[in-house]
């Protein structure tokens, strides 16, 4: 049939009639057939076929690269709030009337308090920590040996020596990074200096003790490792001049999202007037900050979804203009508007559903693996890609919100979706017989 025959047939049809459907069952096969044609690579739709690939991989590498990143993401906040929390406690009393000399009974009826489950005192001060190959500044924690083995991430976490008989052997407890960075082991000797000694008539002297090392641990958060030691309670109040008080009691709760409830019965039943703090309010700033880079980063990543499903857009409007004829000759033959709707729906959702099911599948994939990818990837390059003194933790953490996997996912498809319409729509409103004309 002539180009000018198939005009002819196009004028002499009726416009009611050619708009007749041709079938009721939407998506029929011929439908997702034509669409599959259209994604396939021919030589003379070359060029529209590697735009079309090109958009399955950007959609491909956002929806994978959004899950990894917000996965990383949420593993660092985990890591960090249970690390931070764990070791430095949730709720802080401190004395505003007078020294907090009877530690012992406020910290025994604070225990009795529901929702609380450890009440440590502690006596706290910095110092200067120093050996033979090294030195460092270092937070000194005097505690109790029942209560350091209370807290999981110390007393579980012990590499070289013991705790057992730490009250009453005299030595310390040290993180492993400032052991190293000391170059000292368990049963080695450790000096600790600070500025705030004994007083003499020419001024303060600094007070400088030797104590030898009796247990090193590893909490896995590098700043704690580095800085923290930890001596017996009389120790401590001895060597900062105490005098048989404490700075500050600290409190576990059962709840560490529901401190405010614990802080009330606390203040309802508190044994004498005393100011109370939160991890929250301790770190606020730091826990803000990591919120922010997170909503950030995810904004950013989704620019790439965004992108590819611009390509879409491109992809199928070129392929429009290249189809023009086709889609004339469906029509004169009685293909609905609808139905050619819906096969450049179809061919510009295949790509963004395919592309966002790959994405899902690589991200998860990846996620759940990163430590052993790391490990990979550290023996390929012979370097350290994950440096614990620059990011705080020692391995890479990786926690999958599945709900967010599903508004990732869920985005994705949306945008994808979205960029479909309009191509599809300037397709189905093309005139056959000015297509045919120009053809």
């Amino acid at each position: 049939m002539t180009v000018a025959t198939q005009v002819n047939a196009a004028e002499a049809t009726p416009h009611a009639e050619r708009e007749q459907p041709t079938g009721t069952r939407p998506f029929a096969g011929f439908e997702w057939l034509l669409a599959g044609r259209y994604l396939r690579t021919r030589r003379r739709e070359g060029f529209v076929s590697v735009i079309a690939g090109f958009s399955f991989l950007g959609i491909l590498l956002g929806v994978a690269t959004l899950i990894i990143v917000m996965s990383v993401m949420n593993g660092f906040r985990k890591e960090l709030l249970e690390k931070i929390v764990g070791v430095n406690g949730h709720i802080f009393a401190t004395p505003i009337d007078r020294p907090l000399d009877d530690y012992d009974s406020v910290a025994t009826r604070l225990r009795r308090i529901q929702g609380i489950k450890l009440a440590i005192p502690l006596v706290e001060g910095q110092a200067l920590a120093s050996s033979q190959t090294g030195n460092g500044g270092v937070l000194v924690r005097g505690i109790r040996e029942a209560d350091i083995k209370s807290i999981p991430f110390v007393g579980g976490n012990i590499r070289r020596g013991t705790l057992d008989g730490f009250d009453t052997a005299g030595g310390v407890a040290i993180g492993k990074r400032l052991a190293d960075s000391l170059g000292i082991q368990a049963g080695d000797t450790i000096t600790i200096v600070s500025p705030k000694g004994a007083s003499t008539p020419f001024g303060t002297a600094p007070r400088i003790k030797a104590y030898p090392v009796q247990a090193v641990f590893e909490i896995g958060m590098t700043e704690f490792d580095a800085s923290f030691v930890f001596m017996p309670l009389t120790e401590a109040q001895a060597y900062f001049n105490r005098e048989g008080d404490v700075n500050v009691i600290e409190i576990f709760v059962d709840n560490p999202d529901n401190t405010q409830a614990v802080r009330d019965a606390i203040e309802a039943d508190a044994p004498r007037p005393l100011v109370l703090s939160d991890w929250r309010q301790r770190n606020r700033t730091f826990f803000n900050a990591l919120e922010v880079e997170r909503n950030v980063m995810f904004i950013i990543l989704t620019l790439i979804v965004l992108v590819a499903a611009l390509n879409i857009v491109s992809g199928l409007i070129m392929l429009v203009k290249d189809k023009t004829a086709d889609i004339a000759i469906m029509r004169t033959m009685g293909a609905s508007r609808g139905t050619v709707l819906r096969v450049f729906l179809i061919t510009g959702a295949a790509i963004g559903v395919f592309g966002t099911l790959a994405g899902l599948g690589i991200g998860v994939l990846f996620a759940n693996n990163i430590k052993a990818i790391m490990a990979a990837l550290n023996w390929l390059t012979g370097a350290n890609l994950w440096d614990p003194t620059v990011r705080f933790l020692s391995d890479i953490p990786s926690v999958i919100d599945w709900r967010e996997v599903a508004s990732v996912v869920l985005m994705a498809l949306v945008l994808s979706l979205l960029a479909t319409l309009y191509p599809a729509w300037k397709a189905a409103r093309l005139d056959p017989v000015e297509a045919l004309r120009m053809g």
